[in-house]
């Protein structure tokens, strides 16, 4: 966690009352605060969204994604206004002011003043002066400061980041920078051991919510809701699941009966989904403790079973796998996220280039450590969230070229757009 207590001691300081839970400075301070911590190498994924209170949340997660979305832009224009780097949490309270003037186009004042109330909260109050003038030469310059940005910043996204995908995608990469920086669609995958989805629709109808069906089991909401007002979620009817996720269970497509394994099945919502379309004896493998836990939830909400397991999957036989243990496998690799980055905003500042050449050494570790557990004429189902080719086709050609007998089947690329995320498959058979 990143200490945001003031660096020197200034004795007793007086410091105002705390802003209202409703109101734009209270989300600006808690926002900025999870924007610094990401600043220091923290990822959301962490859960410092999770101590946020409960009625802020949206609020303040509003913030936190919109900022590290346009951090590239809102870091050019600070850099110009700023003659010395501020206390951290300062700067991060500046560049979501900054996200919140360009969608608050016509309150910028209120943004200003609801800063400058926040920055009291922030290192004993000593720089509301500096928010409060930051702010205002911001507006006066807004035009020209604009002008003088470069592609990166003006498309938010690291230079290398935007390079690669101009030279991997050649004719999509405006469309995946434009998704990329968009609000994700919310979608959901019907329980078909609950009912169908059409029952779902029904039901999502009666309570004044506006979707389609999408998929096999799926459906996409017109507007995002928290999930406490999905009916029937407690009672495990449906999951929040993007529709390009929803392909995996459907590829592999395993056998009723089949031996399977889902190797780094965290959070489980791909695990759940191969039980819901297929009685199977289904083992679930995750390395992080707290995730397999996870797993076990979301299977219980949902009413299925499978044998969870801690371990390693480029490791097996530090789990107990024996060989040829398998009918199917999802491969569902570590991956640099570059898919779902709308998702995960803050994965594409905190990447670097090397990060893609080390997921892709740990993909091919994991890929010929599993094909081994795999039964001769079983499939195996690569997967990874990622958009980049090292990880996903080059990956593949590679390990085709080393192993005799492995076939690829079938192969599909979804690029990141308005109905789904950015996902790589490729369905592999071991030959008899």
């Amino acid at each position: 966690m990143l200490d945001l207590r003031p660096r020197t001691t200034l004795g007793p300081l007086s410091m105002p009352p705390a802003p209202p839970p409703d109101s734009l400075a209270f989300a600006l301070c808690h926002g900025a605060t999870i924007i610094a911590q990401v600043m220091a190498g923290q990822s959301l994924a962490d859960g410092a969204l999770e101590q946020v209170p409960a009625p802020a949340r949206p609020a303040v997660q509003d913030i936190v994604y919109g900022t590290l979305r346009r951090y590239g832009e809102g870091d050019a224009l600070l850099a110009p206004l700023l003659r010395n780097p501020p206390y951290p949490a300062i700067r991060a309270l500046l560049l979501a002011a900054l996200y919140r003037l360009a969608t608050w186009t016509d309150a910028p004042h209120t943004v200003v003043n609801q800063a400058v109330e926040a920055a009291g909260q922030l290192a004993g109050g000593r720089y509301k002066g500096l928010v409060n003038g930051v702010l205002r030469n911001y507006l006066r310059q807004q035009e020209s400061l604009q002008a003088a940005l470069d592609d990166s910043a003006r498309l938010w996204h690291p230079a290398w980041w935007l390079a690669k995908l101009q030279a991997d995608h050649p004719g999509h990469w405006q469309d995946i920078v434009a998704a990329d920086n968009a609000a994700p669609p919310m979608s959901l995958r019907v329980n078909r051991r609950k009912g169908s989805p059409a029952d779902y629709l029904a039901r999502l109808e009666a309570g004044g919510m506006a979707a389609r069906a999408a998929g096999t089991a799926g459906i996409r909401l017109l507007r995002p809701v928290p999930v406490s007002q999905l009916p029937g979620f407690a009672e495990g009817w449906v999951s929040v699941q993007d529709l390009g996720a929803q392909r995996a269970a459907e590829l592999l497509d395993p056998a009723p009966g089949s031996r399977v394994l889902d190797a780094c099945a965290a959070p489980g919502g791909k695990t759940a989904h191969l039980l819901e379309r297929a009685d199977l004896e289904l083992t679930a493998l995750d390395i992080d403790p707290a995730r397999c836990r996870q797993i076990e939830s979301n299977l219980e909400r949902l009413g299925l079973k499978a044998r969870v397991r801690c371990g390693d999957a480029s490791a097996p036989r530090a789990w107990g796998r024996e060989p040829a243990a398998f009918d199917a496998i999802l491969a569902d690799v570590p991956c640099s996220a570059s898919g779902v980055v709308r998702r995960h905003p803050d994965a594409k500042w905190l990447r670097q280039p090397r990060d893609v050449l080390r997921f892709a050494h740990t993909q091919q570790r994991i890929l010929e450590r599993l094909w081994p557990a795999l039964q001769p004429g079983g499939k195996l189902l690569y997967a990874t969230c990622s958009v980049f080719p090292e990880e996903n086709g080059g990956q593949v050609a590679k390990f085709l070229r080393r192993t005799a007998d492995a076939r690829l089947v079938s192969e599909e690329q979804w690029l990141p757009g308005p109905e789904h995320d950015g996902f790589y498959y490729a369905l592999l058979q071991k030959l008899v």
